[in-house]
């Protein structure tokens, strides 16, 4: 198999790092090498933070390069503007369609930008949908990030059980069941 590079981007505190565990978890477990490097920015403050997760046949480095990413996952619009140019050509965008404001547009010094997504959908695919809201539906709005990751799971070739089974190692006991949940809202989304 081909190299497949994948990126997940938020804010601190939004689950990217459980959320490329799981991701990393599920391509393991299929047979795959795979690589993940997390990189924390100011994540406590709310800062940007970013994993990329590549697996395949042989993966010789965890870092994905500008105009290589198959399927960038944002947990925020912002996020996803951050990072598009990272995608291919035929990059798929998944986003979680909320604004988080950063620092400067909180204290005035900037403004937050309009039209986000349908600017990147001018070049790229782009599914978005209001995890957070679903979340909250669910009973547990901290668990949007799987929300996202079961809508990104419709563009991988595991089966939902696997991922069910990922999720059920990954995250805290407590939170098993509604983060299956939400990852099923996702993935039929």
């Amino acid at each position: 198999m081909e190299t497949r590079n994948i990126m997940i981007v938020g804010v601190g505190g939004q689950g990217t790092l459980i959320a490329s565990r799981i991701l990393g978890g599920i391509a393991l477990t299929a047979g795959y090498d795979v690589k993940v490097s997390e990189v924390h920015g100011m994540a406590q403050r709310g800062g940007s933070v970013v994993t990329f997760v590549r697996y395949g046949d042989k993966v010789e480095e965890p870092i994905v390069e500008e105009g290589c990413a198959d399927v960038l996952i944002a947990f925020e619009r912002l996020e996803a503007k951050r990072y598009a140019h990272f995608l291919k050509k035929d990059g798929v965008l998944i986003v979680n369609d909320t604004r988080i404001d950063p620092m400067p547009v909180v204290i005035g010094a900037a403004e937050y930008p309009e039209n986000i997504i349908e600017d990147i959908a001018e070049s790229h695919t782009v599914y978005r949908a209001d995890a957070t809201a679903i979340a909250k539906e669910l009973g547990n709005p901290r668990c949007f990030n799987v929300v996202i990751l079961g809508m990104a799971a419709r563009h991988m070739d595991y089966k939902v059980e696997d991922w069910h089974d990922i999720i059920e190692r990954t995250v805290k006991p407590a939170t098993v069941e509604v983060n299956k949940k939400a990852f099923d809202a996702g993935y039929n989304l």
